[in-house]
């Protein structure tokens, strides 16, 4: 079942819990997937920003909202991208060679590197969500901007650390022209967000909160690479965490 709407359903389908109709999945559709990957924070990020604004009416704490938003978003993608980053967090943090790191990685188990960047991890981006100026925009961008990671990590040059799994599906399957249109597209997308709910500053912030939250997953990405010799699906899902967590951390720390 293929066709121009395959791209995108893969999308939805690798990184969320919805499960959509996807047929045979060549390269091709792996990279119109993670071409789509940003706007599958559309999703999760929408429903973070309906339960803060459901909180909001219901005059919750703006710390309890956050931590039921980040709850929400986490529930809509089964904690993979979290799962991810707890494997990749044990693994970096063996200090093992990269066969080793990557055997660590792909243990069921949680190891303390993993438990301690989760617990971490997710009270930055709560407590970063409860106290930026604009809660649902922010839960929206910050969405957003952790997915633009996937397109950059799976562009051309940048290789799979395993000969199977996810990581080989799509590793290497981006242009870099594509990558850099979906930067595009975000960095609109995101202005206009921000626009709309703080003004000139608004939009100023959310460009500000995508560069660094893109900056951050690129760095952990040179970081992984090196380590791993390339991308894995875990490591995808800590870069999708590291970009959101940045940007949330940006949205909050900028202020006026």
């Amino acid at each position: 079942m293929r066709g121009a709407g395959a791209g995108p359903r893969l999308a939805v389908t690798l990184l969320t819990i919805v499960p959509l109709r996807t047929g045979d999945v060549d390269r091709a559709t792996a990279r119109a997937a993670m071409l789509a990957a940003p706007l599958v924070g559309l999703i999760t990020g929408g429903a973070a920003a309906l339960v803060l604004l459901l909180g909001d009416a219901l005059d919750l704490s703006g710390l309890l909202a956050a931590a039921l938003a980040v709850g929400a978003a986490a529930v809509l993608t089964r904690a993979l991208h979290l799962d991810g980053l707890a494997d990749l967090a044990d693994g970096l943090g063996s200090g093992r060679p990269a066969a080793g790191a990557l055997a660590i990685m792909k243990r069921s188990d949680i190891g303390p590197f993993g438990v301690v960047t989760l617990l971490l991890v997710l009270l930055i981006q709560v407590a970063a969500l409860a106290s930026a100026p604009h809660a649902a925009a922010a839960a929206l961008i910050a969405a957003v901007t952790g997915r633009l990671a996937l397109p950059w990590a799976c562009r051309g040059g940048v290789p799979s650390a395993r000969p199977g799994g996810l990581g080989a599906l799509v590793a290497g399957t981006v242009p870099a022209r594509g990558a850099l249109a979906a930067t595009a597209a975000v960095l609109a997308a995101a202005g206009a967000a921000g626009a709309a709910s703080g003004g000139l500053g608004g939009a100023v912030h959310a460009l500000v909160a995508v560069l660094v939250g893109l900056a951050a997953a690129l760095l952990m990405l040179r970081h992984a690479v090196r380590r791993l010799g390339g991308v894995t699906g875990d490591v995808l899902g800590a870069l999708v965490e590291i970009g959101t967590t940045a940007a949330l951390l940006s949205l909050a720390a900028i202020r006026g």
